[in-house]
């Protein structure tokens, strides 16, 4: 088990994000959207409560969260969970947040203490375990809908 505070506001990543442009090898301008200026900031301070682990985590984890806000204003719970998957993957205190790592958020909760913002965390690891991503060929894809069109023909 991991347990830690980050003692700052939390913020979320999804708020004011910026569009910005690149320009790709044909020459066209090709949009893609950047975190907000305020999230960076975040990501940057959070750095100091961050604790070093020898190597990311990757077996399958419960990340709890409990977010304490300065203010009772209403904000998403999966986008503040988001961030925080989002700057734990960006100082490799896990190695991904995907489902096969990050596969449950239980007991997240956002929570009001107005002389106190912080975020606790605790990351236990799970017995429950994501399900394998099996990558189908083309016979596989075909070999369906030829079933399918049978069964649509012959019922």
């Amino acid at each position: 088990m991991l347990k830690f505070i980050i003692g700052i506001i939390p913020v979320t990543k999804k708020n004011n994000q910026q569009i910005w442009y690149r320009k790709a090898r044909s020459g066209k301008k090709v949009p893609f959207i950047a975190p907000s200026v305020r999230f960076n900031t975040y990501q940057e301070q959070c750095a100091l409560f961050i604790p070093n682990v020898k190597e990311p985590i990757n077996v399958p984890i419960t990340i709890k969260a409990i977010y304490y806000r300065p203010d009772r204003s209403v904000i998403d719970l999966p986008n503040l969970n988001g961030a925080l998957h989002d700057v734990l993957v960006h100082y490799k205190v896990i190695k991904d947040d995907r489902c096969t790592i990050v596969v449950s958020t239980d007991g997240s909760r956002v929570a009001y203490s107005k002389s106190n913002p912080r975020t606790e965390v605790e990351i236990t690891e799970s017995d429950y375990e994501c399900w394998e991503v099996k990558k189908k060929t083309m016979d596989d894809i075909l070999l369906v809908t030829k079933k399918k069109r049978l069964r649509k023909v012959y019922s």
